[in-house]
């Protein structure tokens, strides 16, 4: 795998390198040490969870998934209704660990009532 932000070749290592310690359970991830990029791998094979994401990516992630995780978490939407939501706001499946800062935003953004008027 290239890193997208210096398109040199991404290690592959166990995540304690990212860390100081080991996290989840799947432990393997590709990283960029001089990027600060990373991307965890599905049940420790090679196969990407997303794309890999430095630091100001991972924070907008962040903000994304704190923006409509409760939503699902809290039993006003199931998870699927909300990523349902995604869908159909951006005309294509939405997986944060795929999204690019831009798209971020807009899901940080998108307005409360939106996500609940979808279920009723």
């Amino acid at each position: 795998m290239k890193c997208p932000y210096c398109n040199k070749e991404a290690e592959w290592v166990d995540n304690k390198k990212v860390y100081g310690k080991r996290y989840g359970k799947s432990y393997m991830c590709w990283w960029c040490k001089p990027c600060d990029a990373y991307v965890g791998c599905h049940c420790n094979t090679k196969i990407p969870l997303g794309t890999m994401a430095n630091v100001e990516l991972r924070e907008w992630r962040i903000k994304a998934h704190n923006r409509i995780d409760p939503f699902w978490k809290n039993g006003d939407l199931t998870r699927k209704e909300v990523y349902q939501f995604l869908k159909e706001h951006f005309n294509k499946e939405i997986h944060i660990g795929e999204t690019d800062i831009e798209t971020c935003k807009r899901i940080v953004n998108i307005e409360k009532v939106y996500l609940v008027k979808e279920k009723g």
